[in-house]
């Protein structure tokens, strides 16, 4: 036997004390919002100083060490060549988890980090950004006129500031001496030429003299990138720091 439900009885002071609580908290939210929502993009959350978002490439400062590429945790850095025969990083944003490691192990601050991080991609292909697409800072359609921060002591607030925050990060860049590849013990030099053959801007010659192989560096073409000095099975080559144009 099914028993029907019985219908709740209507009580008019109910009805009444529930919708005065619901104009009450709807004037409270209208007079002094007490909500943690950000109204983006006409309000922009204010970021930490050391927030991590798209990388940015300075391309007279890289050196091409390939050190951003070989740190990559996700694989995300690929080396392009250029028309000069130099190599240039790209980036994967499909493969990228920003964590900078990229930006923390470049010697010259080629790469830099930025606060940009509301980037859209049409597709998953277009997401690999290539050495020549990084030369150029992505362009950003920015709507908002406040910069809003959480306030954690006590309750959560927000606090509505008329900032404009700039995204791109300014920094001082350290004085560092040039460095250049010399070799520290040619006797042990096995002759594999590795260290010719790696070079990215073919600063390394090298001379058969009967049964001995001599390496020599061009320092007008060398970088200083040390992809030599890290490939040599012996250790024969190693970055020499120069100051005041002295090898």
């Amino acid at each position: 036997m099914v028993k029907r439900v019985k219908a709740p009885e209507k009580s008019i002071i109910r009805s009444a004390v529930g919708h005065l609580r619901a104009i009450t908290e709807v004037t409270k939210e209208a007079i002094n919002p007490g909500t943690i929502t950000i109204s983006y993009p006409h309000e922009r959350r204010k970021l930490p100083e050391h927030f991590r978002g798209i990388i940015l490439f300075e391309k007279e400062d890289c050196i091409s060490c390939f050190r951003c590429a070989h740190i990559c945790p996700a694989n995300a850095i690929q080396m392009y060549p250029n028309e000069e025969g130099r190599y240039y990083p790209g980036v994967d944003y499909a493969k990228c988890i920003l964590c900078h490691f990229c930006v923390d192990s470049c010697p010259t601050a080629a790469l830099r980090p930025s606060k940009i991080h509301d980037v859209a991609f049409k597709d998953v292909e277009s997401m690999l950004v290539t050495a020549r697409q990084m030369e150029h800072v992505p362009e950003v359609e920015r709507e908002d006129k406040a910069t809003v921060e959480y306030d954690f002591d006590g309750d959560i607030k927000l606090i509505k500031r008329k900032e404009f925050e700039e995204l791109t990060v300014e920094f001082d860049r350290p004085d560092k001496p040039d460095f250049k590849a010399a070799p520290l013990y040619p006797e042990n030099c096995i002759g594999c030429r590795l260290c010719m053959f790696s070079c990215p801007v073919d600063a390394i010659k090298s001379k058969l003299d009967g049964n001995k192989v001599t390496l020599e560096t061009d320092f007008e073409k060398c970088t200083g990138c040390g992809i030599c000095a890290r490939i040599c099975p012996t250790e024969v080559l190693i970055l020499t720091p120069v100051r005041g144009g002295e090898e």
